[in-house]
């Protein structure tokens, strides 16, 4: 829970710096490609070819390209189609994702309360996030689906790698971070713009401090995190991260918000983590190890 609460703080200021400094002024391809490079530079010092299988390999470079790589395919593109505000609000629907992609990677029946709990944070955010939502909005809402699903791919896919296969995490995030490299250069190639490339200082600085710290330490901290908690904590806290970058960005870059609704919808998030572990602590046999 630590380790996701980190992350959660360091990633709020990663949608705005993101908005402010490289939106609409740095092609996408290259922000993405630059960020997950950096990386995977910062963990190629943890790669190693001994005591790992080929198939570990591959499972790890898998999660890589899902959580990092394919995930951008699906969300950059969701931009084309609808709003930021509908994007955003598109999102919530991870957590329920993560636990359904648990159940059935562990082969297990659907477990209701870890659902419920995961429906709960989702309605606490969409109370936070709702906005006006267009009438041509359906190829959005699937592009941002796809994104969500690989992206809960990922998470839970390295908590079960990990469960089989456990060895040292700062090395097997090399291998998680190649196979994002290997997806992000295709994208770069195919769909990139030589053009848009960064001009100011400050957007180098915010590249390199994406790649190698919200990138490279936090998505390293993050799936470590998820390996140390159960499904359904790791299912709410993936919409933690919404209330508080909003949080950020309207307490240094001054943006209006609505405040009743921000705090109601905190308030939700907050009662299905409660609600989460009281029914995990009276139903024990529910308990993941991790």
């Amino acid at each position: 829970m630590l380790y996701l609460s980190i992350v959660t703080i360091i990633w709020s200021f990663s949608f705005s710096f993101i908005a402010v400094y490289l939106s609409g002024q740095v092609d996408t391809w290259f922000a993405v490609v630059s960020r997950i490079l950096l990386a995977f530079l910062t963990f190629v010092p943890f790669l190693r070819f001994k005591n790992i299988s080929l198939k570990q390999m591959l499972l790890l470079m898998g999660v890589g390209a899902c959580q990092l790589g394919i995930m951008y395919f699906f969300y950059y593109n969701s931009f084309l189609y609808i709003s930021v505000p509908e994007v955003l609000l598109f999102t919530i629907f991870t957590p329920i994702y993560v636990t359904l992609i648990y159940d059935m990677l562990q082969g297990h029946p659907l477990r209701i309360s870890y659902l419920l709990t995961a429906i709960i944070a989702v309605i606490g955010t969409a109370i936070i996030r709702y906005d006006h939502i267009s009438g041509d909005f359906l190829i959005g809402f699937l592009l941002v689906q796809g994104a969500n699903i690989v992206f809960s791919l990922g998470q839970v896919g390295y908590k079960r790698i990990m469960e089989l296969y456990p060895m040292p995490q700062y090395q097997a995030f090399a291998w998680v971070y190649l196979g994002a490299v290997i997806v992000a250069l295709i994208g770069w190639f195919l769909f990139g713009n030589p053009q848009k490339l960064p001009t100011t200082t400050t957007q180098w600085v915010v590249i390199v401090w994406l790649g190698v710290i919200a990138s490279g330490l936090c998505y390293f901290l993050w799936n470590y995190g998820a390996t140390k908690v159960d499904s359904g904590t790791l299912a709410i806290m993936n919409n933690v991260v919404i209330p508080c970058g909003i949080l950020v960005n309207v307490l240094i870059w001054h943006q209006s918000i609505a405040w009743g609704r921000f705090l109601l919808g905190s308030a939700v998030i907050v009662l299905s983590l409660v609600l989460h572990h009281y029914l995990k602590n009276v139903r024990p046999h529910h308990k993941l190890k991790g």
